[in-house]
């Protein structure tokens, strides 16, 4: 299968067109290098992936490009994904990630793409719910510009489905964590924490400590990215661990891969961020036949050796 990743240099890009080659599938990546990093490439690019640095933004470019590709499937992940950044400009936010994902769906309607899998989001599109773990029946009540411009891309998806009959799928993903995150990156507690105890730093929490996540570890992601790109599962779909882990208890664990007693810098809590997420998986294993195989001790233990070399 011809497939093409957006955002293909970043931390869940590279891993994601990793699993696509080793699955046998030709692979073309566009990436504007603004965050993902061609390093993270090294492997893929060795085995046949090819790369294009463009902006998604930039509908003329798109279209070029995936006129030339012709990828049966899309895998979009290229986005905006700082929610500090989606309230101080809500629309910049849209444009990138609503405008843009509308864009490619025509791109690649028009050029016959098979399958549109796109990266959506799990606790910032739900926001503050009492219903743990959280099903896709929950009605979305984002509490940021991020969460929102996340769900009106998915609406693009139904629409593109009823309208033209093309296949696609919204995989809201939990946080994401592992191996080529970005240490200095805007997102990312657990590569970040990684980070500032290799340099013998307080580990900064926002808010209580206390506030809660469902981590998912890279691998496990990808293989569920690649299998939805495969298959024909459509509408939204959550991708997490169904387990619930606060701020602390990450410190707490990565502080014990690194043989550290980490101080902690207690900051004020930060606008648009949600107390508590975890996310119900049934339709998961349903529809994809997955489940997420790395426990969160065994994920940081992973995540804090490779971050030695990043």
């Amino acid at each position: 299968m011809r497939a093409l990743v957006t955002g293909g240099a970043g931390f869940i890009g590279s891993n994601l067109v990793d699993a696509l080659l080793a699955r046998g599938h030709d692979v073309d990546v566009i990436d504007d290098l603004s965050s993902g990093k061609e390093s993270n490439l090294t492997g893929a690019l060795e085995a046949g992936a090819r790369l294009h640095t463009g902006d998604i933004r930039d509908g003329d470019a798109m279209r070029e490009l995936i006129a030339s590709a012709k990828p049966e499937a899309i895998y979009h992940l290229a986005a905006q994904i700082d929610v500090r950044v989606s309230v101080a400009d809500p629309a910049l936010d849209a444009r990138t990630n609503v405008e843009a994902t509308a864009a490619l769906l025509e791109a690649g309607r028009v050029n016959g793409a098979r399958r549109f899998v796109f990266a959506s989001t799990g606790g910032a599109i739900y926001g503050e719910t009492d219903v743990m773990p959280t099903p896709e029946t929950v009605e979305p009540r984002p509490m940021a510009p991020y969460g929102t411009s996340k769900f009106c891309a998915e609406q693009y998806l139904g629409l593109y489905e009823r309208l033209h009959g093309m296949s696609t799928v919204a995989l809201r993903f939990g946080n994401v964590y592992g191996p080529r995150q970005d240490v200095h990156g805007e997102a990312g507690v657990i590569a970040i924490f990684c980070g500032r105890l290799r340099r013998g730093e307080p580990l900064r929490v926002f808010g209580t400590g206390e506030q809660t996540r469902d981590y998912i570890y890279v691998g496990d992601l990808v293989d569920a990215i690649a299998t939805a790109g495969e298959g024909d599962a459509t509408g939204a779909i959550n991708l997490g661990t169904e387990e619930e882990t606060s701020v602390l208890r990450v410190a707490e664990l990565l502080s014990k891969h690194a043989g550290s007693d980490a101080e902690l810098d207690l900051q004020p809590a930060r606008l648009g961020e949600i107390e508590r997420s975890v996310l119900a998986a049934d339709r998961a294993r349903e529809l994809l036949g997955w489940t997420a195989a790395t426990r969160i001790d065994e994920g940081l233990r992973l995540t804090w050796e490779a971050s030695a070399s990043a």
